[in-house]
């Protein structure tokens, strides 16, 4: 017996156990599913009122029937034989409040046992929700970081595109600074080379001036001593002293206008060969212009190049026939030169050929130049250079109409001067007049 007791004493501390650990989940799922809590408060709340509704109708009615047997017992009190129905009907109604009263509290119970279960059930829904929801936070947090690690990456990117690209036009500066500087030293080697050309010039126009010098001195002496001998042939001669006084006279005048004129001619020779042979102050920049164009092209593309002393020494360049466009061209579209204004254009006609004459300015760097072309005399035909200057248009259509020349490519290349039905070319030096009469 005493086994037996402790075997339900064990069991009932089991179930004590039991029930405490079921209580301690039941409260640490009550601690995780809070946001429940409101909810399920409610539905014990409705349950319980319903079951407070339900007591409170059973005892209305009980009491209404309670009520209705009591009023049942005073009328039948006079009736003897009635008294054991009233008393069998008052027992089935407390059986029935007793039954209905049961029935609730089942009811109550089994709401509650449904209420605890779905509790149960709801609460894994409760923590997978819980889960979803942490997951779901850490799915957004993690995408928010490598978007900011994505935009990082991006900032970085363009940083580094803008150090490249500054890279770049640092060294595109310093190479242009570097080939400036060589074009500089260039210039200047070339202005020291016209100075040493000038020095060497004007070393060997003193030696020739000394040379002419010394050989006029030689000339005067030998005219005074021709006058001196003429002066001794006329006094040899048997003439009156007066006549001998006039022909010395003349003699003497006559040596001295020689020597004057000697000398005059000589002042003026050497303000002429001192004029040439002093360097031109645009030589550097015909040197400049030939070193880039050869450069780029290399030496084959000019015929001759000068300074033009009738011209204002303007820089001349002779272009060979085939190279005429290209270095046109250049002359226009290279940014070291930049001859983006064509002042004239004419031809002319040498007899044994014909030329072509450009004259070119650039107003970036206020600098001249002339371009030249030799044509053939019977077949002149050169390109046109109206898409390269506008402003060739008209004049390359009057060397058409007076000399012939004619210009390939040129949009309207007809007379400007004389009728359409002109006939030949009057500035060419074999024109002859068709009707001689005009």
């Amino acid at each position: 017996m005493s086994d037996e007791k402790d075997l339900e004493q064990l069991k009932r501390e089991a179930a004590q156990k039991a029930k405490e650990l079921a209580k301690k989940r039941l409260a640490d799922k009550e601690k995780e599913a809070k946001l429940l809590d409101g909810e399920l408060n409610t539905s014990e709340n409705k349950v319980e009122e319903d079951l407070n509704l339900a007591k409170q109708k059973a005892a209305a009615a009980a009491k209404a029937k309670a009520a209705a047997l009591a009023k049942q017992k005073a009328k039948q009190q006079g009736e003897t034989g009635e008294s054991s129905d009233i008393d069998l009907t008052k027992q089935k109604a407390a059986a029935a409040a007793k039954a209905k009263a049961a029935a609730l509290a089942k009811q109550k119970a089994k709401q509650q046992g449904e209420t605890g279960e779905s509790s149960d059930i709801d609460l894994p829904k409760q923590k997978a929700a819980a889960a979803a929801k942490a997951k779901a936070a850490a799915i957004a947090k993690q995408k928010a970081k490598q978007q900011a690690g994505a935009e990082e990456s991006s900032d970085i990117d363009l940083a580094k595109q803008k150090a490249a690209a500054a890279a770049k036009a640092k060294a595109a500066a310093l190479a242009k600074l570097k080939a400036k500087q060589q074009g500089e030293a260039e210039e200047s080697s070339d202005i020291d080379l016209a100075k040493q050309k000038a020095a060497a010039a004007a070393k060997a126009k003193a030696a020739a001036l000394a040379k002419q010098k010394a050989k006029q001195q030689a000339e005067e002496s030998s005219d005074i001593d021709l006058a001196k001998q003429k002066a001794a042939r006329i006094e040899s001669k048997d003439l009156s002293e007066s006549d001998l006084a006039k022909e010395k006279a003349k003699a003497i005048a006559a040596a001295k206008a020689k020597a004057a004129a000697a000398a005059k001619a000589k002042a003026a020779k050497a303000d002429v060969q001192e004029k040439e042979d002093k360097p031109s102050l645009q030589q550097p920049y015909l040197d400049k212009y030939i070193n880039i164009i050869q450069k780029h092209f290399g030496e084959g593309v000019l015929e001759d190049s000068y300074i033009n002393r009738l011209s204002k020494d303007v820089p001349t360049l002779v272009a060979v026939k085939e190279s005429y466009m290209k270095i046109a061209q250049f002359l226009r579209f290279n940014e070291q030169l930049s001859f983006d204004y064509l002042s004239e254009l004419h031809g002319t006609d040498f007899e044994t050929h014909m030329e072509v004459y450009l004259h070119l300015y650039s107003y970036k760097n206020k600098q001249s130049i002339a371009l030249k072309v030799k044509l053939e005399r019977e077949n002149p035909v050169i390109p046109s250079v109206e898409a390269i200057w506008r402003g060739a248009n008209w004049p390359e259509r009057e060397a058409f109409d007076l000399l012939g020349i004619y210009f390939e490519g040129h949009p309207e290349l007809t007379r400007i001067m004389l009728p359409d039905d002109w006939i030949g070319h009057p500035m060419r030096k074999d024109y002859e007049p068709y009707d001689v009469e005009v």
